[in-house]
């Protein structure tokens, strides 16, 4: 038969449960990695949103400064006889363009006091 000393003995109990405990930690170390990369990606993510939103600006921006150039171009044909759809558009694409100046302006005054 065998014996143990009680040294022994709670050297064994002490390994059996040691694993169980390594192999949670184990496993509490590989879903932390995954929720950090996943944390990692949603952030480029945003990122990547915030981008797009400003180009999406920018390009707004840009196609109503070209409309607005090429009205007030158009304008000044004397033989091109602008009707007041022209004008209205005219009024119209700057008073977008303002609006949207106002919005971001206090957007941003908004985000500096978050």
């Amino acid at each position: 038969m065998l014996e143990l000393s009680v040294g022994e003995l709670i050297a064994i109990v002490a390994a059996a449960f040691g694993l169980p405990t390594a192999f949670t930690g184990f496993c509490v170390w590989q879903l932390k990695r995954k929720i950090e990369k996943r944390e990692k990606r949603e952030e480029e993510r945003e990122a990547a949103r915030e981008q797009n939103e400003l180009f999406l600006i920018k390009g707004t921006s840009a196609a109503i400064a070209l409309g607005e150039a090429t009205a007030r171009a158009v304008q000044r044909i004397p033989d091109a006889h602008c009707n007041g759809d022209m004008h209205a558009a005219l009024e119209y694409a700057t008073k977008v363009k303002h609006e949207q100046k106002d919005f971001l302006a206090k957007q941003g005054v908004h985000a500096l006091y978050e």
